[in-house]
């Protein structure tokens, strides 16, 4: 209880201080309210992975999965894909966001942390038409997922790498020439995120765009979003709240932009 009261003070405390396009200035940040904050447009695919959505929460089919992320285990347990499906997936809001993003600045290089099954990987590749998008997940069974929702939704722009991030991160970057596009969706905690944070910064350049997920998820989240904001490369940042947005203009004024989404 005391969690949920938490939450919605918080989020009332973000909705009622958070700006719209009516109260914004710049016109880089105006351009990403009017073009993709904003845009409610549905679009044929949207359904088409909202069907696989749908199955995967009626599914009861039963795949391993060991702990990742903020509290990593080496120990497997058994979970039913309806379950997880509901317990990591993005909404369609949130999904849908993220495709907009892609669809917009179209990156040729992108880079997702944290696939799960596959439904925000799926809303991100249908928005790039010709890059490619690398996606980074660490169990086995959760890939295997993902892949036959790419195959089912007939995409083809996605590069499914199984394994952890401290390893197959440094290893992807090294082939890959820059960074236009990361979503970092996976071990949130404090020092994993900046580590993966300076990891891609190195190959961003000044159109890059880095999205990270859970930004109020935990102390530790929080604490990561005011040292990612106060980066000396990082000149852009929006807070939507459970998303944080960056940008590297240097063309830009450093500001901090909080949008009600």
């Amino acid at each position: 209880m005391l969690n949920q009261v938490n939450y919605i003070v918080n989020y009332l405390l973000y909705f009622f201080t958070s700006q719209t396009k009516y109260d914004i200035h710049s016109p880089f940040v105006f351009d990403f309210i009017v073009n993709v904050l904003n845009v409610r447009k549905q679009k044929p695919y949207y359904h088409t992975i909202e069907l696989l959505r749908s199955n995967m929460l009626k599914s009861t089919a039963q795949i391993k999965l060991k702990p990742l992320g903020a509290k990593p285990s080496s120990f497997e347990t058994t979970q039913v894909v309806s379950e997880v499906c509901k317990r990591t997936s993005k909404s369609a809001k949130y999904a849908e966001l993220l495709e907009r993003i892609c669809h917009y600045y179209q990156p040729q290089f992108a880079i997702e942390l944290g696939t799960s099954l596959g439904v925000s990987t799926l809303y991100q590749a249908s928005g790039i038409a010709n890059g490619v998008l690398y996606t980074i997940e660490g169990n086995k069974d959760s890939v295997k997922v993902a892949r036959f929702n790419a195959e089912q939704a007939q995409l083809e722009n996605i590069q499914f790498i199984e394994g952890d991030f401290q390893t197959e991160l440094p290893n992807l970057l090294a082939e890959l020439p820059m960074l236009d596009y990361v979503f970092f969706d996976g071990h949130h905690a404090l020092e994993p995120t900046l580590n993966y944070f300076e990891l891609c910064l190195k190959k961003a350049h000044n159109s890059s765009i880095f999205v990270f997920d859970d930004i109020r998820w935990s102390d530790e989240m929080k604490l990561a979003w005011e040292k990612i904001k106060n980066h000396p490369k990082v000149n852009v940042t929006i807070d939507l709240y459970t998303m944080g947005v960056v940008f590297f203009r240097k063309e830009q004024e450093k500001e901090h932009f909080v949008l009600r989404y």
